[in-house]
């Protein structure tokens, strides 16, 4: 080969080179992607519903499928079709930032919300007027309001735990110094009787508090034992799966992720918020599932060893707000794609499931 063909050859080498590292494809968005299974054994999910604004929250009332908005303050049933409805708009509703119509749950006929008004954040309940297909939210009840607000840090996850009470996250509204702070709202996990009142048996009497020491916490859920848990933003180092107590001190602001002080509950599991962002959890056949934003990842945690976990849809369907188990034991994933920091795409955001 002569100078200027070997000359010649090194420049097409090099182009191609230069190509193959620029090129950067999109992840896959659809069922059909090349997503790994889920770690116990479920297939690839499937599309039930599409074309959500900023969805936040997905339960289940009877056979009914609910989801919460978060800008636009509606609430949608998901029909047998795929279609959505209106089902109903919570009022009031200030979509700022992380702000919105946040956390759903259901129980004793009515709809519980958490979400931010012009006065703070706030817990409300519904009754469920007629039937599913056409369910209808009635007038608003106030179960708790004046909670810490802010652009971010709002935590907003709600739901009833195996005790019958309403469990609430808070976040510290980006003011840590709260979250140590017994007589702030912010940073904590509430504990409330279903129409708002306090138990009596609360860990600090007279208060809402549950636990404290939260940063922003998204994601609640208990094991068949009744063991509480619950996912964790953290700042620059950290997040966290919290296994949750009464009374305790999870040690935000003081520290973050595992410290090993004897003063804080460490959590039980923890990582880097680039690969995590954890949000909404569900625990089903000893199986903790964790939805995660920024990861763009459903984490995997066996309850038998907390410590481990395994992913699975990495990078597949974008932003992972929510996860819940359906009555029919399936589980549900809420993709994030059109809060303003995903990158939605034609169809975003979905509702999927995963048998």
């Amino acid at each position: 080969m002569s100078g200027p063909e070997r000359g010649m050859l090194s420049l097409l080498v090099a182009s191609a080179v230069l190509l193959a590292g620029c090129a950067q494809p999109d992840p896959p968005r659809n069922p059909g992607s090349s997503a790994a299974p889920d770690p116990t054994g479920a297939t690839t999910p499937t599309v039930i519903a599409s074309g959500l604004d900023a969805p936040w929250s997905v339960v289940f009332a009877g056979d009914a499928t609910i989801v919460s908005e978060r800008d636009t303050g509606i609430v949608r049933e998901l029909l047998l079709d795929g279609s959505t409805r209106e089902l109903g708009a919570v009022g009031g509703v200030l979509a700022r930032g992380e702000g919105g119509l946040l956390g759903l749950a259901v129980g004793d006929a009515f709809l519980y919300a958490y979400s931010t008004s012009s006065d703070g954040n706030r817990i409300q309940r519904f009754e469920l007027e007629g039937e599913t297909g056409s369910l209808a939210l009635g007038a608003a009840e106030n179960v708790i309001d004046g909670l810490p607000s802010a652009g971010n840090h709002n935590g907003g996850r709600i739901a009833f735990g195996p005790d019958g009470m309403l469990y609430a996250t808070v976040g510290d509204a980006g003011d840590p110094a709260s979250a140590q702070d017994l007589d702030s709202l912010g940073g904590k996990i509430l504990r409330l009787m279903p129409d708002g009142r306090i138990p009596e048996d609360n860990p600090f009497p007279g208060s809402p508090v549950f636990s404290y020491g939260h940063r922003n916490p998204q994601g609640i859920a208990w094991s068949e034992d009744g063991t509480m848990y619950a996912s964790e933003f953290g700042q620059d180092t950290w997040d966290e799966l919290n296994l949750i107590s009464g009374g305790e001190n999870y040690g935000w602001p003081d520290v973050e992720g595992i410290s090993g002080d004897p003063g804080y509950v460490d959590p039980v599991q923890q990582w880097a918020p680039a690969d995590a962002s954890p949000s909404g959890i569900a625990i089903r056949d000893g199986m903790l599932y964790i939805a995660n934003l920024r990861g763009e990842r459903l984490r995997v945690v066996p309850l038998d060893d907390p410590s481990t976990s395994s992913e699975t849809l990495v990078g597949a369907y974008g932003r992972l707000r929510d996860v819940a188990v359906a009555p029919d034991g399936s589980i549900r994933i809420l993709t994030n794609n059109t809060d303003g920091r995903g990158d939605a795409g034609p169809d975003d955001d979905r509702l999927l499931r995963l048998d």
